[in-house]
């Protein structure tokens, strides 16, 4: 089993900055890739970032420019920069780590930008 622990949300400016953090342990051993993805009440979950094994990223358009994805390795750690956020860019986020044919979730966090 793997336990993934959300960090970094809360309450910020039109403009701010977050730093989200997720950490990664129990029985990893080999990573597909690990993200996050956002979810407003009533709507689906879609993606925000990925960062595969090998540090290849891929971003929504919407965040693009804005949002970085990076990771420590060595933690089985993945981070996401988000700056000049929006009031859009509010809901819970939730970091996903793809191991072999399995998926984990963590529980989210929220982030809510005021305007």
């Amino acid at each position: 089993q793997v336990q993934l622990v959300e960090s970094g949300g809360g309450l910020v400016q039109a403009g701010g900055s977050l730093r989200l953090s997720c950490a990664a342990s129990g029985s990893i051993f080999s990573i597909n890739y690990m993200g996050w993805y956002r979810q407003v009440p009533g709507n689906q979950r879609e993606l925000v970032a990925t960062i595969t094994g090998g540090g290849n990223t891929n971003y929504a358009d919407s965040v693009k420019g804005r949002f970085t994805i990076s990771r420590d390795g060595a933690k089985n750690t993945v981070y996401l920069q988000m700056n000049s956020l929006k009031p859009g860019d509010t809901a819970v986020y939730y970091c996903k780590l793809v191991q072999v044919l399995t998926t984990y979730w963590g529980k989210g966090t929220p982030v809510t930008v005021s305007s």
